[in-house]
């Protein structure tokens, strides 16, 4: 995709999944712990995107059983920051 993503990296005081400096772009994937942690991620998100980055979320389900969709939806978000 012509981007470089890092992975488990500290922002603040969370620590993101997936982080590409380069267009400030998160890539979350939750697992059944987010199911009760709503409130939570909520906040988190909230904070990160007022410091200007772009949060996409997927489930862990998602990522296992329908990975096409999910990279077009990362491919997407990433050429739309890109511009």
């Amino acid at each position: 995709m012509g981007v470089k993503f890092k992975r488990q990296r500290p922002i603040l005081n969370f620590i993101v999944d997936f982080f590409c400096a380069e267009i400030k772009l998160i890539i979350e994937i939750d697992g059944n712990s987010h199911y009760i942690k709503g409130d939570y991620d909520l906040y988190r998100q909230e904070k990160l995107e007022s410091m200007g980055f772009t949060i996409i979320r997927f489930s862990e389900g998602e990522v296992l059983n329908n990975f096409d969709d999910v990279y077009f939806a990362i491919r997407h978000a990433v050429d739309s920051l890109r511009q």
